[in-house]
């Protein structure tokens, strides 16, 4: 067959044209035809003839058995490994113990160890535990987190266990996050899973530009830098607000964190400008106002109409009040139909009422001095009230004025050496800010 094929290519080639150049090109392509016969060899071997049945081919299933080589898989038990825990109600050290596959003898031991640290005794429903246990059920290692910042571990040293408390090594991260407003802020951070820890702080920080209450639209954008501390990857706490933008009705608004050599902290703007105002905007960070400043309302227990000289929070029974600003209490009691009220007394002409409140804060007594922020009471609906709810007054020489409409003072800003130690510590953070504007990013540390 072979020859064969050889003729018929030599006949085809002898017979092209007469020219030498012809002739040259025959020899190259016919030496070049003739080797590589067995490759096409090869080929012609996989290849199948047109219009060639192939549906009575006859098929044959070959199976053919394999010997392999005995291999016995044998556990010694010696090899380790790392499993967590989660701590659920009713749970003991015993319980948690044989999840881990720790039972008896050895865990038998690790109890009598354990009763050394009162701690272990006590173990807190939703946090973790993690544990190092061999295949064959040794218990190696336990840790138990038992705060933010204490580490309760159960160690084998020797053949026996030993207990000890020690501080936890964490390790700090920084998270960066954004939301748009839909609702409510709450819920806009909620679905940023911003902490509400940081959603109160960045409300705080930005309270003396932004009315939380009445200022947001639909739209508004917010991004938040803040601190979180891990142990071996597992979140252990939230740490505090870094830097934040509120962007409300196209205005941005920044506040970033800087404590000075002296140890001083607080919230300043982008040019190194403090926040802190004098007066904060509102008694309660997150609250509907239910009744304004006016001076005709139809009293909703009076039934009749009557000037309405402060502002109204509706918030459940219970929600802590706090002090708009440094100052000194000047009464404290139960006063007609404001109910349990407390009255401040701040500097120059400037005092505060806070009326209805179920009850006081702890240690505020007349003659306290409180700081701005701190908790002077708690919603309630004593004296003349339809429902829990604040009624809150801003007073001018004892004439009750509208805290919505005032210009209030505001605190001084950074000196010059603080000023350029603020510049170097904002520029990341800034940076950062910039970054998530305009974004809606869930989350990225």
């Amino acid at each position: 067959m072979k020859e064969r094929l050889i003729l018929l290519l030599c006949g085809l080639f002898l017979q092209t044209g007469t020219k030498p150049m012809n002739r040259i090109f025959t020899r190259k392509h016919l030496f070049l035809t003739l080797a590589s016969l067995p490759f096409m060899g090869v080929v012609a071997a996989f290849g199948i003839a047109p219009n060639t049945p192939t549906q009575d081919l006859q098929r044959e299933l070959v199976v053919e058995s394999i010997e392999l080589p005995q291999v016995q898989a044998t556990d010694s038990g010696a090899f380790d490994f790392w499993r967590e825990e989660r701590i659920t109600r009713g749970d003991t050290l015993q319980s948690l113990l044989a999840r881990l596959g720790v039972e008896g003898e050895e865990a038998r031991q690790a109890l009598a160890a354990a009763r050394e640290n009162k701690s272990l005794g006590r173990l807190t429903p939703g946090r973790s535990v993690l544990a190092r246990v061999t295949s064959g059920g040794q218990l190696m290692l336990f840790r138990y987190l038992i705060s933010d910042g204490t580490l309760v571990t159960l160690t084998r040293s020797g053949g026996k266990f030993q207990a000890a408390e020690q501080p936890a090594v964490l390790e700090a991260r920084q998270i960066m996050r954004s939301g748009e407003i839909v609702g409510s802020l709450f819920g806009a951070t909620d679905a940023a899973d911003v902490p509400d820890r940081i959603a109160s702080e960045m409300a705080e920080a930005l309270s003396g530009d932004i009315d939380f209450h009445k200022d947001l639209r639909r739209g508004d954008h917010f991004s938040v830098v803040y601190e979180a501390f891990y142990l071996d990857g597992q979140l252990v706490k939230t740490g505090r607000l870094l830097a934040a933008e509120f962007v409300n009705q196209d205005k941005p608004y920044q506040a970033i964190h800087f404590k000075d050599a002296q140890g001083r902290e607080g919230y300043f703007n982008q040019d190194g400008n403090s926040l802190k105002r004098a007066f904060l905007k509102s008694p309660m960070p997150f609250s509907r106002i239910s009744s304004g400043f006016t001076g005709a309302r139809f009293h909703p227990v009076l039934q009749r109409w009557r000037a309405h000289k402060g502002v109204d929070y509706a918030a459940p029974t219970g929600a802590p009040i706090r002090a708009v600003a440094d100052a000194k209490v000047e009464f404290i009691g139960r006063q007609g139909g404001y109910g349990n009220l407390v009255v401040l007394k701040h500097q120059g002409s400037y005092s505060t009422a806070y009326g209805h409140m179920s009850r006081f804060g702890k240690g505020i007594k007349r003659g306290t001095q409180v700081s701005q922020g701190q908790v002077i009471g708690y919603v309630g609906s004593t004296g003349l009230a339809s429902g829990p709810h604040l009624h809150y007054e801003f007073r001018v020489n004892n004439v009750q004025k509208n805290p919505l409409a005032l210009k209030l003072p505001t605190a001084y800003p950074l000196d010059r050496q603080s000023k350029a130690q603020f510049a170097a510590q904002a520029q990341p953070l800034v940076a950062n800010l910039e970054l998530l504007r305009g974004t809606n990013l869930a989350s990225l540390d």
